[in-house]
C-alpha cells in the first residue's frame, strides 16, 4: 500500500551510487537502495524522497523515509530526524539509515507516532564534494542552501512537534544531548535521562535562548506547536559500528520516553 511513485526513490539511489566524482560512495548508495527496497515491503516505513529542487540545471531530491506506526492518525505527534548536514561526515547518515532499518523490522517502537527521517540533507555538498559546506548553522527562516529551503517549507507544511538532529563532534570524547525550544522553556522537557543513555556517558545541555537563531526552530511563529529540538552529538573518533550502535540505542530510548510522556496527557 504505497501512495508514492517509486521513480524518485530509484533516481535517488542511482544518483548516490554512481561511480563519478559527483556522487556519494557506492557503499552509501547500496545502503540507500537496499533501504528503499525494504520500505517497499514494509507496511509502516515508506521511502518517499523530498523534492525535487533544481540546481545547475539538474533535478535533485532529498532522501526521506516516513514511518507511520501502528495506530497512527492525522492527530499523531510528528517528529523529524535530520542527519547529513555536514557533507564532510557520513557517519550520522549511516547511523540514521541503520536505525530506520531496525525500525522497519520492529514497527511497534513508534506506535501512534508519525516519524520523518531525512538522512542526507547536504545533497549538493556530497554530490559535488564541497568539503566546506556545513548546513548545521543555516537559518531556516532565511536559508541560502536549496536543501534547507525545501526542508523549511516541509516543516511549515507538516508542523513537526519535535526535531532531532544527529551530528558528529571532533573535540569531544562523550556524547552530548542539547535540548532547545522556541520559547526557551525547560519545565516540560523530562524526555530523556542518564538511565536512557546507558552505557554511554552523556553530557546534557539545555539551551534557554528565547528565540533560537539557527536550525529549524529559527522558523519561529511559522511553527504553531512551539516544538522541541534535540541535537545528538557523537564523538567523531568513535569506530563506525560503535557510533551507529550509540545513535540507535539513544534514539530508541528517546522515542520510548517520548511515547510515555505523551501517554500522561501532556502536550508540546
Amino acid at each position: 500500500m504505497k501512495s508514492f511513485s517509486t521513480t524518485s526513490s530509484a533516481l535517488v539511489a542511482r544518483t548516490h551510487s554512481s561511480g563519478s566524482s559527483l556522487s556519494l560512495s557506492a557503499a552509501l548508495g547500496d545502503q540507500l537502495a537496499a533501504l528503499y527496497g525494504q520500505a517497499e515491503r514494509s507496511d509502516y516505513v515508506f521511502g518517499s524522497p523530498l523534492g525535487p529542487f533544481y540546481h545547475a540545471g539538474h533535478l535533485h531530491y532529498l532522501p526521506r523515509f516516513v514511518y507511520f506506526g501502528p495506530h497512527t492518525s492525522e492527530e499523531s505527534p510528528r517528529m523529524a530526524f535530520l542527519a547529513g548536514l555536514d557533507s564532510r561526515d557520513l557517519r550520522p547518515t549511516l547511523a540514521m539509515l541503520r536505525f530506520i532499518e531496525e525500525l522497519a523490522l520492529k514497527p511497534d517502537l513508534g506506535q501512534s507516532l508519525h516519524l520523518a527521517f531525512y538522512p542526507l540533507v547536504d545533497v549538493l555538498g556530497q554530490q559535488h564534494q564541497a568539503g566546506d559546506r556545513d548546513l548545521s548553522a543555516q537559518v531556516w527562516a532565511t536559508p541560502t542552501a536549496p536543501e534547507i529551503g525545501l526542508l523549511a517549507k516541509e516543516a511549515v507544511l507538516r508542523q513537526y512537534h519535535t526535531f532531532v538532529r544527529i551530528e558528529s563532534v571532533a573535540s569531544a570524547e562523550v556524547v552530548s544531548l542539547r535540548l532547545r525550544s522556541v520559547g526557551g522553556t525547560t519545565n516540560s522537557l523530562p524526555l530523556i535521562s542518564s538511565e536512557d543513555t546507558e552505557p554511554y556517558e552523556v553530557r546534557f545541555e539545555i539551551d534557554t535562548q528565547p528565540a533560537p537563531a539557527v536550525g529549524p526552530l529559527s522558523l519561529g511563529e511559522a511553527l504553531l506547536f512551539l516544538p522541541l529540538e534535540l541535537t545528538l552529538r557523537v564523538p567523531a573518533t568513535w569506530p563506525p559500528e560503535y557510533y551507529r550502535d550509540a545513535v540507535a540505542t539513544i534514539l530508541k530510548r528517546f522515542i520510548v520516553r517520548y511515547r510515555e510522556f505523551l501517554s500522561y496527557g501532556q502536550h508540546l
